[in-house]
C-alpha cells in the first residue's frame, strides 16, 4: 500500500502540472504515454507469440501519426485521415502474405495490431482534442473515472459481498459500482455544473456523467478480459503498485470515447 502511494503520488507531481499548463508540453507528455501503452499491448500479444521486429516498428510509426492527427486537428472533434486508416490496414496485412508462415505472423495478427492501433490511437489522441477544448472539460471528464474508482474501491472494502464478475475481476463488486458511480455523479455534476456551464440542463448532465461513469467501469473490465486472456494480473510493472500505463488509462480511455457522443450538446 505504501508503494501504491508513493507511486500516485510521484505521478500527481508529474502530470497535474503537464495537464495544467496544456499545449505543446502536454502533447508531448501524451505522446510518450502512448508509446509506452503500445510497448504494454504489443509485450502482451507477444507473451503468447513473438511479434516480427518490422511489425513492432509499423505499429511504433502509425502510434506517432494518429496523435499527431489528434495535435493538428485542433478542435475539430471528427477530424481523422482516411489516408492513414488505408494504409495502416494495407501494411499490416500485406506481410501476412510476404511472411508466408502463420507461426511468424498471421491475419489473426494483423486484425489484432490493426484494431488495437485504430483503439488506442484515437483513444489517446483524444485526450489532447479534449486538453484543447478546456482545463475545466478535461478535469470533468477525467475526475469520474478517479472517484468512481475511489469510491467503488471504499464502498466494496466496506459493504461489498456480491461479486460483479468474477471470472474477469474478481475484488469487483455491485456494491462497489453502486456507490462508486453515485458518489461520483453526485461529484463531477456538481463541477461541471459549478467550473464549467451553470446554464446546462441538470437533468442532461446527471444523466451524461452516470453513462460516463458507468462506461469507464465497462472499460475497466474490458482491459481486465483482456490481460486475463493472455494470463496476465498487469500490462506491465512500470508504476509500482498500479500496474502499466493502460492498467491507469483504461477507465479514462472509455469515458473520453464515450463523451464523444455527447460532446455538441454537453
Amino acid at each position: 500500500m505504501k508503494t501504491r502511494i508513493f507511486s500516485a503520488i510521484v505521478l500527481i507531481i508529474i502530470l497535474v502540472p503537464l495537464v495544467i499548463k496544456g499545449g505543446a508540453w502536454f502533447n508531448v507528455g501524451l505522446y510518450l504515454v502512448a508509446m509506452l501503452g503500445l510497448k504494454e499491448f504489443l509485450d502482451i500479444k507477444a507473451s503468447k507469440k513473438p511479434i516480427p521486429s518490422f511489425i513492432r516498428l509499423i505499429a511504433y510509426i502509425f502510434m506517432t501519426l494518429l496523435v499527431l492527427n489528434g495535435i493538428n486537428s485542433g478542435n475539430e472533434i471528427y477530424a481523422l485521415d482516411y489516408r492513414l486508416l488505408s494504409a495502416l490496414v494495407i501494411l499490416f496485412l500485406l506481410p501476412t502474405v510476404l511472411y508466408h508462415d502463420i507461426k511468424k505472423y498471421s491475419t489473426n495478427d494483423a486484425f489484432y495490431l490493426i484494431g488495437g492501433l485504430l483503439f488506442l490511437g484515437i483513444s489517446l489522441s483524444l485526450f489532447i482534442t479534449v486538453r484543447q477544448m478546456g482545463l475545466d472539460i478535461f478535469v470533468y471528464l477525467i475526475s469520474i473515472p478517479i472517484i468512481t474508482d475511489i469510491f467503488a474501491y471504499v464502498t466494496g472494502l466496506l459493504i461489498g459481498k456480491h461479486k460483479l464478475l468474477p471470472e474477469i475481476s474478481p475484488k469487483k463488486t455491485w456494491e462497489g459500482l453502486i456507490g462508486g458511480t453515485v458518489l461520483a455523479v453526485f461529484a463531477c455534476s456538481m463541477f461541471y455544473y459549478t467550473c464549467v456551464d451553470p446554464e446546462v440542463s441538470k437533468k442532461l448532465l446527471v444523466i451524461v456523467t452516470l453513462f460516463l461513469s458507468l462506461m469507464g467501469q465497462f472499460g475497466d473490465l474490458v482491459f481486465s478480459a483482456i490481460k486475463r486472456y493472455f494470463g496476465k494480473k498487469d500490462f506491465s510493472n512500470l508504476i509500482p503498485g498500479h500496474g502499466g500505463v493502460l492498467d491507469r488509462l483504461d477507465s479514462m480511455i472509455f469515458v473520453m470515447l464515450s463523451f464523444m457522443f455527447f460532446v455538441n450538446i454537453l
